[in-house]
Formats: structure tokens, sequence, C-alpha cells
């Protein structure tokens, strides 16, 4: 698929097919991450590969805008650590990046993905820092719900000239 397709087209997916996702696939969409840039190239993020039903099925409690994750297949939590030097207050951009090159990556794939937010939501970070045994530094930044989407995928336009501004305000 081309790039600027990949980019028009993907959308926050929150329904999906009961059908597993490949763990090769899986794999291609943390390594897109890991490409992500980062200050000083520290990578300061980690992931964990949730397949466990149990524990997908405990998140809504946790997070109140992941129901999504019930019909999920897998999902990927991404967290960042905090700590690292010397570029430490970099890690939520260099995490952000690493999280929009999973949704891109999943869309090429064909799946379906969402960012489903945690940090900097104190009550979501203690509660997945709790389900999922995460150390301190590392903070639990966003989960991506992962699968083959219910519905089909449309370009949209969503250019805003008037958000355009030349050499100045």
């Amino acid at each position: 698929m081309e790039f600027l397709d990949v980019v028009t087209t993907r959308r926050s997916i929150r329904q999906f097919r009961d059908q597993p996702v490949p763990a090769d696939m899986v794999t291609a969409i943390i390594k897109a991450a890991m490409m992500a840039p980062s200050a000083g190239n520290q990578q300061p993020w980690h992931f964990i590969v949730i397949n466990n039903r149990a524990k997908l099925d405990a998140i809504p409690a946790i997070h109140p805008f992941s129901r999504m994750v019930l019909q999920a297949p897998v999902a990927i939590l991404l967290c960042g650590d905090e700590q690292v030097k010397p570029w430490t207050d970099f890690w939520v951009q260099d995490c952000s990046a690493a999280t929009q090159n999973m949704l891109l990556a999943a869309r090429d794939l064909g799946l379906g993905s969402v960012w489903a937010g945690i940090y900097p939501v104190e009550e979501r970070i203690a509660g997945f820092r709790r389900l999922f045994s995460i150390p301190e530094p590392i903070v639990p930044f966003a989960l991506v719900p992962v699968g083959w989407p219910a519905g089909d995928f449309a370009p949209a336009d969503r250019f805003r000239p008037d958000r355009i501004h030349a050499d100045t305000w």
C-alpha cells in the first residue's frame, strides 16, 4: 500500500472480527514502532503483547474508554522509561511517535487499531501498573488494541488550510 493511502485511510477501529492476528504481524507492528525517532536515539519504549483473554477483559475496569479491547484478539501496551538519560523530558514525544508508527503499520497490514491513551491519567497508569506488574520508573503510556476490522477503511479529507501560517502567525 502507498504511504499516503495508509495515512488517509487510517482510522480508530473499535470493532473487530473474531479472528486471530498472526504473531509475525504483531512483531512487524512493534518493529515499526521501534523505528520511530527518539531524542538522542534513546528508544525509551517497552512493549507488552497482550493475548491473554482474561487480561484483555480486565482492561475496561481500569480504562473507561477501552471497551473495544473486549473484541480485540490482541493489544500492545506501550510503556516509556521516564528516566532515560540525558533526554529525560522527551520520552513522551518518543513514545507518541512509536504509537503512531504502530497505528500506521497495522493499517498497512490490513489490520485495525486504535490509540487508547493511558498517560498522563494517574488512575489509568496505576491500574495498568498493577494488572501487568510494571515496575517503576516504567510508565504505561498507550494501549493499542489490534485486530481485523469489522468494517471498511475509507479515505478522509481532514486538510485545514486555515491552520497553515506562512512565516508568522
